[in-house]
Order: structure tokens, then C-alpha cells, then sequence
């Protein structure tokens, strides 16, 4: 008898990427090995509905999360949420990327920030019943929901991401100050062609 095919494994790794760093790179290869997944699509976001901030110009966020996972083919990344016009909805990115690939096991990846704040997210709870969520917690430690979300039927699994004290709010102060010190500190926590990108593109200008 023919074994049965294992289904496609598929993370989906969202956020402003403002700029793409270190962290996210770590994150993204411990979903990878973590969850034993054939694929993992950075999803940068649009108009991301919960906060107010500008973000720097859609193509210089893409541009350097590109650059960000050259060399690791099971990274790509996903424009659907910079291409669909009104506010990013992480549950209407889920319904179009599970159309293209049907019959896959789709993994949203999270910290564990966002994860306690999931049940304030656009119908979380359709978004619960599609995806199983896998949260970076530190050291290793259980995803810990909010009492809403407890209350929702779902599936949650921890990933051990290492203490990494990298901000990208502070990144982009760094970037601002613009002296040969700041810029040698954001060198530090990018990687290498993200840094070169915004020392000659300057998408925080």
C-alpha cells in the first residue's frame, strides 16, 4: 500500500518589518526547523489597521525583507497584504493564501505580544479555526494567552526563541540620528544587506 503524502507545511510570518533585523531572522529559522515547515511566507503589512504610525514606503520594507532571507529557499516572501487595497487583515491574507494552496497546514507565527493580544484581532476566531498559532515564547516557556482567548477553542504551540533585546523603534532612532556610531549599532542587529540598503536608500528620510 502507498504511504500517504504528508500534507504541505506552511508558516506565515506577518509584521510591519520596519526594518526587517536580527530577531525576526532568528524567528523565522526556528518556525522553520521548529515546526519542520516546507515553507515560510513573510507577509509584510499594508495598512496595518491596529497601529498609527506611517511605516516606511511599502517598496523599501520589501526590499529589505528580500534581502533579509536571500539564501534560504524556504523563505518568500508575500505581497498580498501591500497589494490588497484597505486595512490588512491577517484573516483576509489566511483566506487567500489557504485558496492558492489548498489541502496545506498552514502556522501563524507570533511573539508572544501579539499572541495576548490576538482576541482583539479582526474575527479572531474564524482565524483560530485555520490556522494553528506557534508563539515565540522565552526560553521556551508555554504560550500564555489572554483570558479571552483562553476562552476560544485553538491550537497553540511554543517556539524557543532566544532573548533578543532588538527593537526596531529603536533601529529606527539609530537610523535618525544618522552618526557613524548609530549606524554601526543598527549594523549590529540587520543583517548585513539590510544595512547596506538603508545606508544607500535611505527609506527613513
Amino acid at each position: 500500500m502507498a504511504k500517504a503524502k504528508r500534507a504541505r507545511r506552511i508558516g506565515i510570518l506577518g509584521g510591519s518589518f520596519d526594518p526587517v533585523h536580527n530577531a525576526h531572522v532568528a524567528l523565522a529559522r526556528i518556525a522553520l526547523d521548529h515546526l519542520q515547515l516546507d515553507e515560510l511566507l513573510w507577509v509584510p503589512a499594508g495598512q496595518a489597521w491596529q497601529k498609527t504610525r506611517r511605516f516606511a514606503d511599502a517598496k523599501h520594507r520589501a526590499a529589505m525583507v528580500q534581502l533579509a532571507i536571500e539564501g534560504e529557499p524556504r523563505f518568500r516572501l508575500e505581497r498580498c497584504e501591500l497589494d490588497r487595497p484597505g486595512p490588512s487583515y491577517t484573516l483576509d491574507t489566511v483566506r487567500e493564501l489557504q485558496l492558492r494552496t489548498p489541502n496545506a497546514e498552514w502556522f501563524l507565527v507570533l511573539g508572544q505580544d501579539q499572541y495576548a493580544n490576538l482576541h482583539t484581532w479582526h474575527s479572531s476566531r474564524e482565524l483560530l479555526d485555520r490556522v494553528t498559532i506557534a508563539v515565540a515564547g522565552r526560553a521556551g516557556d508555554e504560550p500564555k494567552p489572554s483570558a479571552e482567548l483562553a476562552a476560544l477553542p485553538h491550537r497553540a504551540l511554543p517556539l524557543p526563541l532566544p532573548a533578543m533585546p532588538v527593537s526596531a523603534t529603536e533601529i529606527r532612532h539609530l537610523i535618525e540620528l544618522g552618526d557613524a556610531a548609530s549606524m554601526r549599532k543598527v549594523a549590529d542587529v540587520v543583517p548585513a544587506a539590510v544595512a547596506r540598503y538603508i545606508a544607500r536608500h535611505h527609506p527613513y528620510s
